[in-house]
């Protein structure tokens, strides 16, 4: 897939939900470093972690980000211009009124958290505001949440799975969301990037 086969770059994006497993902390580091906190929507990002990674995660993104990163607590908002990780050991979800909330409910494909919950609980509130990302990983989480940001109206982005150092959660997602093709890295911060630009367009105009 390339850009000019991805509409949506003229579509409101009210938030982009990022998710990925096994192989996918660089790609994070890859698609997000050209971005800064001008950025015109949430970005929320889960990732499968070890229980006890203690915010490494956020450390490291936030070594290589110019725009702020910053560990999901309960009842924060989602604010424009900043990425939030998801917590090791707890399911991440948005409620209503745009706020993140914290579960320690059973895993799901042996994760928490999950992409699959926050996927299915962001489209429900973002609907076809919402860009959902599926990157790198070992298992099929992410796949039904994929397919319920499509059928809600939102976009949907898997990276090309050939560029995956674990195809299995980008092809099962390409699969169950019924896409065509996937972006690499590379395209995927472009099309990040565009967004950003539009948005410093829409508010200086």
């Amino acid at each position: 897939m390339t850009l000019m086969d991805l509409p949506g770059c003229e579509r409101d994006i009210r938030a982009v939900a990022i998710g990925g497993s096994a192989g996918a902390s660089g790609v994070l580091r890859e698609i997000l470093a050209g971005l800064t906190r001008a950025f015109p929507a949430p970005i929320a990002v889960v990732q499968h972690l070890h229980p006890d990674d203690r915010g490494l995660l956020v450390e490291n993104l936030g070594r290589a980000m110019r725009i702020p990163v910053v560990e999901v607590q309960d009842k924060m908002p989602a604010r424009p211009g900043q990425v939030h990780v998801a917590p090791a050991d707890y399911h991440m979800m948005v409620e209503r009124d745009g706020a993140f909330a914290l579960s320690v409910d059973d895993p799901v494909q042996w994760s928490r958290p999950s992409l699959d919950v926050f996927f299915l609980s962001a489209a429900k509130v973002w609907r076809s505001g919402l860009l959902a990302i599926v990157l790198s990983g070992a298992n099929e989480d992410g796949a039904a949440g994929l397919r319920a940001v499509r059928l809600r109206g939102g976009m949907a982005v898997v990276q090309d799975p050939a560029t995956a150092r674990f195809p299995k959660m980008p092809l099962a997602a390409m699969t169950q969301a019924g896409l065509g093709g996937g972006m690499s890295p590379g395209q995927i911060a472009v099309l990040l990037e565009r967004l950003e630009r539009r948005g410093r367009s829409g508010r200086s105009g």
